[in-house]
């Protein structure tokens, strides 16, 4: 007898949007719904306490990937973490919702067509929030979703520093948002964080465990996908570790493996350019050169100084205010780190942010895997838009190694300049009034007040990735790109990807928003095929 095992829809990875696709797809008991994760179930505690996310980096809810040496950055392999867990990067990430700016979508409109523009997109970050921080200065009408799966709410516990770097930006002359996630997020706000009562509240809280108890939906953890299976052009189907036979998809297989995972799994299974398979031994099935191209990121460096007052987070972990967090979800350990943002332009002539200056009332240094042992604050200095592209390409067959992950950073000569812009501008705030008495200062990396020259090379030297990888399945109108505006893969049928890798541009902002209302968008895409 056939060990296998038939679904309507097979998606492969438990991240912020394969939760999405498994609660959406599986609400109609007709279809059956394999949803296939790597990862173990989300059972850490860690996972639920927000200041904690540093300890899951490293650890088997972490794929810990490195990069290719960058020649940009004084030849370093930078750590990249991402979600290998129920929930994905949602359930390790710092749980900022930040949307991005209207132009970042009316350029996915250019390239996939008007129904991926701001105006067309933006019900879709609707569907999904829950906003539980009252009505703003515009009445009931929030700009945020009501009745959505996943909760948003404003900081619980907001540091005194991070009040201060508020009023910095106040002094400094910029706009004050009444709602971070307005169209145009230009200005300064606190963080809105995926929190519920204090607790972190993961894609796989708000989506994936509501619907965990339906008969139609199968849920496989640690359960590595190991190639697509075809039937000429279409894909029927996953093979997986763990796993007897095969996961036979009747109508699609849906890849939401990630920017890294899913042009891997593509390339793995003979979809690519047929020079980078030929070279990893792997046989082309089907010619695609953009899979693995047009990778962007958040490239960020750390301007971190002293603190004379001890009032930061660091020795947050004490046990009182474990205590505090168990009790009640308060206290600094409901503290995401990043507690506050501000937007800017670094050029007047410019329409949309290029920068933006996260602030943390702690050291955030080496991604928090090394404990802080003095007090320190960090405005983290981002860029928004790079002009630098890289790529992902396969090591050798197969999934078992990782891929060479080559993000090319700051290889385009603007984005340094921009970056260097962004630092004095994150100098000027810490100078002024406000946060002056926080200040006594810098703390390595960084050098303090240096020349361009010298400031560059601090640059090259200490910048790390924010954690948002995308591109690598650029969707677009046109022929070259990976995916058809409605998120198919060219060249096969029966096939989708629905992840960050799609995005044919990285965003003014952070990424799970966007991801999460993307699979919003993409589960009507799929109902809306089905039923042709």
């Amino acid at each position: 007898m056939s060990k296998d095992s038939v679904y309507d829809y097979v998606i492969v990875g438990a991240g912020s949007a394969g939760c999405v696709l498994a609660a959406r797809l599986s609400e109609d008991p007709a279809v059956r719904v394999a949803l296939v994760e790597s990862g173990p179930r989300d059972r850490k505690p860690e996972i639920r306490i927000p200041a904690a996310f540093p300890k899951l980096f490293k650890t088997p809810y972490d794929w810990d990937y490195s990069t290719a040496k960058q020649a940009a950055l004084d030849g370093r392999e930078l750590y990249w973490p991402r979600g290998h867990t129920l929930g994905g990067s949602s359930s390790i990430n710092a749980m900022m919702w930040v949307r991005g700016h209207r132009d970042d979508y009316d350029a996915w409109g250019e390239a996939a067509g008007p129904e991926w523009s701001y105006d067309e997109f933006e019900p879709y970050f609707r569907r999904a929030e829950r906003w539980s921080g009252g009505a703003g200065a515009s009445g009931a009408d929030s700009v945020y979703g009501s009745d959505g799966p996943l909760w948003i709410s404003p900081p619980r516990a907001l540091n005194p520093i991070t009040t201060a770097f508020l009023d910095a930006c106040r002094d400094a002359g910029l706009r004050e948002l009444t709602e971070l996630n307005e169209p145009d997020h230009s200005g300064f706000s606190p963080t809105p964080v995926n929190q519920r009562r204090g607790r972190r509240w993961s894609a796989a809280d708000g989506y994936l465990k509501p619907a965990r108890r339906r008969r139609n939906l199968h849920i496989l953890t640690e359960a590595r996908v190991r190639r697509l299976e075809f039937d000429g052009t279409r894909v029927a189907g996953v093979i997986a570790d763990g796993v007897p036979g095969k996961l036979i998809a009747r109508r699609e297989v849906i890849l939401s493996a990630g920017a890294i995972g899913s042009p891997q799994l593509l390339q793995a299974s003979g979809v690519g350019d047929p020079d980078d398979l030929s070279r990893a031994g792997i046989e082309t099935r089907v010619e695609s050169r953009g899979v693995g191209r047009h990778l962007q990121d958040h490239l960020a460096y750390a301007v971190t100084m002293r603190c004379p007052q001890p009032i930061t987070l660091t020795g947050a972990d004490s046990l009182a205010n474990v205590g505090r967090f168990l009790a009640g979800g308060r206290g600094p350990l409901t503290s995401n780190v990043a507690e506050a943002v501000a937007f800017i332009r670094t050029r007047p002539e410019l329409t949309a942010p290029d920068i933006e200056l996260i602030f943390a009332p702690a050291p955030y240094v080496n991604h928090g895997l090394t404990p802080p042992t003095e007090h320190g604050i960090t405005i983290g200095v981002v860029l928004l838009q790079p002009e630098s592209e890289g790529r992902i390409t396969p090591k050798g067959p197969g999934v078992g190694t990782a891929p060479l992950i080559d993000p090319g950073y700051l290889t385009a000569e603007p984005d340094i300049r921009t970056l260097l812009a962004g630092v004095r501008r994150a100098e000027e705030l810490l100078a002024g009034r406000a946060l002056a008495p926080y200040t006594s200062g810098p703390l390595e990396p960084h050098p303090g007040t240096v020349d361009d020259a010298t400031l560059a090379r601090t640059i090259r030297g200490a910048s790390e990735t924010l954690y948002h990888p995308v591109g690598t399945c650029r969707m677009g109108s046109d022929e070259a790109s990976v995916t058809d505006p409605a998120l198919r893969v060219r060249g096969v049928t029966a096939l989708r990807v629905v992840d960050a890798s799609v995005m044919p541009r990285i965003t003014r902002g952070h990424t799970h928003a966007p991801t999460v209302a993307l699979a919003e968008k993409a589960a009507e895409l799929i109902r809306a095929d089905a039923r042709r």
